[in-house]
């Protein structure tokens, strides 16, 4: 009989945490923050005239994959076009950093937590952009149609193509004292 209050005790603080993995199982954390994001700033060098060489960072769709059961593929997908402005920059330099934050959920208001706060998680991954080859493309066609219907209906004189962003390193914050690193080998290793 004990048992039963027990669990119910443990149950109620998972459902109060927000169903977020436990701090020291951050390469969980990240996938849980990844497939919970819609969009993310990404990062690059830009190549443009009177900014050549500094900082840029810009505000894109993206997806892991289809909502549900399963928690996505791990991979970020972008829906792109040489039009945009950080696409250009990509051109010259394909290296770039995304940053996807729980802000932008209603966890953190849900629990009342400042965007800055660390327990309002963010994942930063560095990396490079690049264009799917066909195969991959109807995967990332999927996942990001799924979650942004309105990218189906965008003008097809722009060009667009799917890519994603290859991760070399993830840094976690998701906890107060500091970064965890994650690296790509235990990221995709796990199940969100």
């Amino acid at each position: 009989m004990v048992a039963v209050p027990l669990l119910l005790l443990c149950a109620a603080a998972l459902a109060a945490r927000g169903a977020l993995p436990p701090p020291e199982e951050a390469a969980r954390v990240a996938r849980v923050v990844l497939h919970s994001c819609d969009w993310g700033a990404l990062a690059t060098l830009s190549a443009q005239d009177g900014l050549r060489g500094h900082p840029f960072a810009n505000v894109f769709s993206l997806s892991d994959g289809v909502r549900g059961p399963g928690g996505g593929s791990g991979v970020p997908y972008l829906y792109l076009t040489d039009m945009e402005i950080s696409v250009r920059d990509l051109r010259v330099n394909s290296n770039a950093s995304l940053t996807v934050s729980l802000a932008q959920t209603p966890y953190c208001k849900k629990h009342k937590y400042d965007p800055q706060n660390p327990l309002c998680a963010h994942i930063i991954f560095c990396g490079s952009v690049v264009k799917v080859n066909d195969s991959e493309a109807a995967i990332a066609k999927k996942a990001l149609f799924s979650r942004h219907p309105e990218m189906e209906s965008w003008p097809k004189d722009h060009n667009w193509f799917f890519a994603k962003f290859n991760i070399t390193n993830i840094w976690v914050l998701d906890y107060f004292g500091g970064l965890k690193i994650v690296t790509p080998e235990e990221y995709y290793s796990v199940k969100p």
